[in-house]
């Protein structure tokens, strides 16, 4: 699938302020789009700018800033091709795996193994159960802003943002011994209710074979050739697009965003 992205964030200040150091994961991950046409406009100008690998294998981008601004624009352009994902093998080892759990909370974990019994302890049916699970339980809430809820929390309320939904998902992942992490990045689906797109957010969870593969279970889908990742790491925080801050006085700040995804098959 060929996607053409354009994402613009823009901060206002009230009052000159100085930015300090950022750091961008807004270039996709390289290991499932090849060659990516990527431009990364910045203004105010950096003094410097360089990109780099960070510890969970994302292209981050990192930004030194001098004098005193008004505000930070960000623009992301890239065009690229997602390519078909083979086939989810079913020849794994029963769940649980042994000797990769994480803690959860009890309510979590007894919703994990209750779907890990309905799928007869199967890892791709466990998967696919869970996904689908969550896809029709969960009411589906735009929230723009602001860190993901705990698993619990969303089991119980049944609502909650895409991050939301990755998360509770990771847990009961984990509750089975899978290894699993948060993935942030844009998705192929039409627009949400109020007409705006949005950054994306789902899980990856490490099967025997085939390495990393995603779930999307705000869509109740496999995540193939319909998304691009920009980030991944073992939990939100590692996946911000942006991050860093600014000295000033006592100024308040404001954020806008635009966000245009065109695909083509």
């Amino acid at each position: 699938m060929r996607f053409t992205v354009v994402h613009r964030t823009r901060y206002a200040y009230s009052g000159p302020v100085r930015l300090g150091p950022h750091l961008l994961r807004l270039t996709p991950r390289p290991e499932r789009v090849g060659q990516v046409d990527h431009q990364l406009l910045i203004d105010p100008e950096p003094v410097d700018r360089w990109q780099e690998v960070d510890d969970n294998g994302n292209l981050v981008t990192r930004l030194i800033f001098e004098g005193q601004t008004r505000h930070l624009s960000i623009e992301s352009r890239f065009a690229l091709d997602t390519p078909a994902l083979p086939a989810l093998v079913t020849d794994m080892p029963p769940l649980p795996w042994p000797g990769q759990g994480a803690p959860v909370a009890p309510t979590v974990a007894a919703f994990s193994d209750a779907l890990a019994a309905e799928a007869g302890g199967q890892a791709a049916g466990f998967l696919d159960r869970l996904n689908t699970t969550l896809y029709t339980r969960i009411d589906r809430r735009i929230r723009p802003t602001g860190a993901a809820h705990t698993p619990e929390h969303t089991l119980e309320s049944g609502r909650g943002a895409c991050r939301d939904l990755a998360v509770l998902f990771i847990a009961a992942a984990r509750a089975q011994g899978m290894q699993a992490r948060f993935v942030s990045g844009y998705q192929a689906c039409s627009e949400t209710p109020d007409g705006r797109r949005y950054l994306h957010a789902w899980p990856e969870v490490h099967l025997p074979g085939l390495g990393w593969r995603g779930f999307d279970p705000t869509h109740g889908t496999r995540v193939e050739e319909g998304h691009v990742s920009l980030a991944a790491a073992p939990d939100q925080a590692g996946t911000m697009p942006v991050e860093g801050g600014f000295t000033a006085g006592p100024v308040t700040s404001t954020l806008d965003f635009d966000l245009r995804i065109e695909t083509d098959t």
